[in-house]
């Protein structure tokens, strides 16, 4: 698209012509400069110098010149508040005006400047104005009140104007009572940041209510998104007036606005409760499916919008679309974002009677080029066979024919889900692993590698050759990712003494304790080696399969990936950011000096709670929950749901049974010199239950054994 003229590059001398045709005689020319000069402003150009001389242009009947002249002013009052004064008198000499737009546009720019000499100023016209004949007038005086609240407070108050904006709620002109209640809501906001509330804070009563209720149906859209949002915060006197709002509200279901849409819907779930009638909840929770079905048909960016908040009503009420399953399917053109936010909605609406038409339907995407959205469907076919488990069978044979496709990431991402359902049932399926260890070739992402490093070392019983496959993996155990290695330590120990008379066995597990010992640079791979060491060289073999050989726990989908209590404070902001990032918005909205401070609080809050999720994610889970603190129940939900996340590393390596206690009974229960299984197989030397490790290797007094 060709810009406009006015901007074009800055030429050298322009800002001397500029301000001889701002000061021409001719009318056409001083128009034509301030549009230059507008220009030249959007696209960032320092045009500042030409204050004063575009603020003699302010005086004119042109309405079109005068938005333009205010719309500089409100741009450069910051840096020239000297003669900013300068405007004052033109500013109360059109609040008026006869002509109400100029009033109106005169009292907002006046709120706009945020100009302390201004501010003196204001009082007397927007007093006046307040009272004008004209709701377009009065709506934009009543913002105007929020802003000099903002600004001055004590002068807001002291002079009545917070309580004439309470009283404009009864105005007969359903915009202005939205203004007021948007204006009211705003000045409740800072007062609870500046002063904890004392000052103006604003109740909503039944009164209020009932005039709200009113001006609902009259209202513009944004006007309606301001009541609606007022409406969720209010908490209904008796189980009467939570229908009675129910029922006023649910016209907007039908509104063409998605935003005035959703916010009707929160509505209705925060009142729907209060009603103490289940006939009438499941009433509304069937009217509320159709204009939630309506968004999804929305542009994309509406799309998205509306599945993140379909994605957190569905956490609280599963049953709201479950007759909905083929909305969600994905079309060709949907965008990426859009793609995966379907998925993971029809994942929370699959059960027994539709889990066949996701399947057929997952199996199509897996087929698609994106590689990541291809990935995210093999996820979901096996979040499938984990959550329904008369459907597990029919999903290991979707993914086997995924795999027999060949493609890399194809096999690998089905290799991790594979892994995830043997966590959920244990030796059932596991007749499709000689298909995983045909492709071992193709492993060359971690995750990958480390899923079937762990299945090879779980099932080792039960696979003829895992005592090779394990060694190729011994043999480039150094260049591995810390995952693999973790892995492919545990699996080797795990073959050993599932297979203790294996010689290939006796050599892996030799040459991979030695390597994490000696030649890794991680200190917890090494400090596992020394575990294991000590374990095999103790004369209690049973103590060592009782410890390595643990069944691992069995894992599941988290009906909510919101703890409860955060997910009943979102419901109540649907339609907000807080209900699309699905985070409270004091994680990511800052209030000033005093929002920073509590955000940089919980910036620390969030850092440790990660730290403590990582903890979990190396197997020690009891340690994390305990270090979370009694207290913080949602932290402790959300870390134990992450430790039992697909693909976590906790899971992998099912190592949870490693204790102090347990290693240091179990080594000291062993005789010095003690020969169990020759040793396990005699192929460790334990002079007084300290391993025979190499010389750089050291001593069994570092795990205080």
């Amino acid at each position: 698209m060709q810009l406009p003229s006015y901007f074009g590059a800055q030429r050298k001398g322009e800002t001397h012509e500029l301000r001889a045709d701002l000061n021409s005689e001719y009318r056409d020319r001083r128009k034509d400069a301030i549009k230059r000069v507008i220009a030249n402003m959007t696209v960032g150009k320092d045009v500042s110098a030409l204050f004063p001389d575009v603020l003699k242009n302010m005086q004119t009947e042109d309405l079109e010149q005068k938005k333009l002249v205010y719309l500089y002013l409100m741009n450069y009052a910051k840096t020239q508040p000297e003669l900013v004064i300068l405007a004052v008198n033109t500013f109360v000499k059109d609040t008026e005006d006869p002509n109400p737009l100029v009033r109106a546009l005169a009292i907002r720019t006046m709120g706009c400047l945020r100009a302390e000499k201004i501010i003196d100023y204001l009082s007397v016209p927007l007093d006046r104005l307040l009272n004008d004949e004209s709701p377009y007038v009065r709506k934009t005086a009543v913002l105007c009140v929020a802003k000099l609240f903002s600004l001055k407070a004590e002068l807001a108050i002291e002079g009545g104007f917070v309580d004439r904006v309470k009283d404009m709620i009864s105005d007969n002109n359903p915009m202005v009572v939205a203004n007021a209640i948007a204006a009211l809501t705003d000045i409740h906001e800072v007062a609870q940041l500046t002063d904890g509330g004392r000052h103006a804070s604003f109740v909503l009563n039944s009164d209020v209510l009932m005039k709200l209720l009113v001006a609902l149906n009259e209202c513009t859209e944004w006007g309606r998104i301001a009541i609606l949002h007022t409406l969720a915060t209010y908490r209904s006197a008796d189980e009467r007036e939570s229908e009675h709002i129910c029922e006023r509200v649910m016209p907007q279901f039908q509104h063409a606005n998605g935003a005035v849409v959703l916010g009707a819907v929160k509505v209705v779930l925060v009142h729907m409760e209060s009603t103490g009638k289940p006939e009438f909840v499941q009433q509304l929770v069937r009217k509320m499916a159709p204009p939630l079905v309506t968004l999804v048909t929305s542009e994309p960016e509406v799309q998205w919008v509306a599945l993140r908040n379909i994605n957190l009503i569905l956490q609280k009420y599963p049953d709201i679309l479950s007759n909905e399953m083929r909305v969600f399917f994905c079309k060709y053109n949907d965008p990426p974002y859009v793609k995966t936010e379907k998925v993971d909605v029809m994942i929370r609406l699959a059960n027994e009677s539709n889990v066949d038409m996701l399947l057929s339907e997952l199996k199509e995407y897996a087929s698609e080029v994106d590689v990541d959205f291809v990935r995210r469907a093999i996820r979901a076919i096996g979040q499938c066979a984990i959550a329904i488990e008369a459907a597990a069978e029919r999903c290991v044979y979707v993914l086997l024919e995924l795999i027999h496709t060949r493609a890399s990431y194809v096999v690998q991402e089905a290799t991790v889900v594979v892994k995830d359902i043997f966590r959920k049932y244990p030796h059932q399926y596991t007749k499709i692993i000689p298909q995983l260890c045909a492709n071992m070739d193709e492993m060359d992402e971690p995750e990958a590698k480390a899923s079937l490093v762990w299945i090879l070392g779980e099932y080792a019983e039960q696979i003829d050759n895992a005592a090779e496959q394990l060694a190729l993996f011994a043999e480039q155990f150094v260049d591995d990712e810390p995952d693999v290695q973790f892995q492919t330590l545990s699996a080797i120990v795990k073959l050993f003494l599932k297979k203790p008379d294996s010689p290939l066995a006796q050599r892996t597990v030799q040459d991979v304790l030695e390597k994490a010992t000696t030649k890794c640079s991680n200190a917890d791979l090494r400090d596992r080696a020394f575990v294991y060491w000590r374990l095999l060289s103790s004369s209690d073999a049973d103590a060592a399969r009782a410890v390595v050989l643990v069944p691992a726990p069995l894992i599941s989908i988290p009906l909510t990936t919101v703890p409860r209590s955060l997910l009943h404070e979102l419901i109540r902001e649907v339609s907000l950011l807080s209900s699309v990032y699905h985070k409270p918005a004091s994680t990511f909205i800052g209030h000033g000096r005093v929002g920073m401070q509590s955000l940089r609080a919980l910036s620390d809050d969030e850092a440790a709670r990660t730290r403590a999720i990582a903890t979990v994610a190396q197997g020690e889970k009891s340690e994390a929950l305990l270090d979370l603190g009694a207290d913080d129940a949602p932290a402790a939900t959300a870390t134990h749901a992450a430790a039992q996340s697909l693909g976590s590393l906790g899971d992998l390596l099912g190592d949870d049974a490693f204790s102090t206690p347990a290693m240091t009974s179990s080594a000291q229960s062993a005789p010095s010199g003690g020969n169990a299984m020759d040793d396990l197989l005699g192929i460790f030397d334990a002079p007084s239950a300290t391993p025979a490790a190499p010389s750089a290797a050291p001593s069994g007094d570092l795990l205080g054994l």
